[in-house]
């Protein structure tokens, strides 16, 4: 009897943790400046296009019922750095981003689930360039610190289906989003 206790106690430990943890962590938060929202672009033959969104806003709701929780985020495409600032004023363009038209991107959760441990998709609707589609990021929860909360978010965006294609199939039809966020308890 002692020893099934005990193997289920091992068993169950991680998501019991991760629980009681995760309930410590319920609330409101504001994404940090500090985090970072990374993306690229390959291209044939070559080294991806990448960049960086400098100037974002977004809030977050953690709720206990995961499936409650809530995203906002907002971003500026004015605000992109590349390596090369020929790249960067290229991508503010008309002929992607069209920044001086849409000056923000934004992304509204519609859905979390939990996938793992410490791990969610959250399913939502993007807006870029007067276009909003159904989008899904996946999640990964990075740890906590105090009043702040870290998390690893990932996904991948049909350029296409926000009318940004130019220069496909040379430039890949797929944009790739790698994001360390950080949320600050309100």
């Amino acid at each position: 009897m002692h020893r099934a206790v005990l193997v289920l106690l091992i068993i169950f430990w991680p998501a019991l943790c991760f629980a009681d943890q995760f309930s410590d962590s319920v609330g409101r938060y504001r994404v940090l400046p500090s985090s970072r929202i990374h993306f690229s672009v390959a291209q044939m033959g070559g080294a991806a296009i990448e960049g960086e969104f400098k100037r974002f806003n977004g809030t977050f709701q953690l709720d206990r019922n995961v499936g409650q929780s809530k995203v906002v985020i907002t971003l500026e495409p004015g605000s992109i750095k590349a390596v090369d600032p020929r790249i960067e004023e290229f991508i503010k363009s008309e002929a992607v981003f069209d920044a001086a038209n849409f000056p923000t991107v934004s992304f509204r959760s519609t859905g979390v689930k939990r996938s793992g441990d410490s791990s969610a998709s959250i399913d939502g609707q993007l807006s870029a360039k007067g276009v909003t589609r159904p989008t899904r990021f996946n999640v990964a929860f990075k740890g906590r610190s105090g009043k702040t909360l870290k998390f690893h978010v990932t996904g991948k965006l049909s350029r296409a289906l926000f009318k940004m294609d130019v220069g496909t199939p040379m430039y890949s039809n797929m944009v790739v989003l790698d994001m360390d966020l950080i949320g600050q308890k309100l």
